[in-house]
């Protein structure tokens, strides 16, 4: 099935803008993340403070909705969903 990741601010030095990435039936957030740091050297320490632990402020949404608020990294995936990576942000 396909998905639609799109990456913002300090995440577009490592990966593309937006790019649909294949993942199998069944698949979850977290084997997206994992697919996304396999081909973009450098994402994983981005988005993981340790394997498998996203950083506190990075935010990862499904459809508009925060992995927070859903199942974390075991989110299901669907066909056509769109997930969006968001780094964490300052200032003030």
């Amino acid at each position: 099935m396909q998905v639609m990741v799109k990456a913002f601010a300090s995440l577009r030095e490592v990966a593309e803008r937006q790019t649909e990435i294949h993942v199998e039936e069944g698949a979850a957030v977290g084997d997206l993340l994992e697919t996304l740091c396999r081909r973009y050297p450098g994402l994983a320490e981005k988005i993981f403070a340790a394997p498998g632990v996203p950083k506190k402020y990075v935010n990862v949404l499904v459809n508009g909705r925060s992995i927070q608020f859903l199942r974390g990294l075991d989110t299901a995936l669907h066909d056509g969903d769109l997930v969006a990576l968001f780094p964490p942000a300052g200032g003030g």
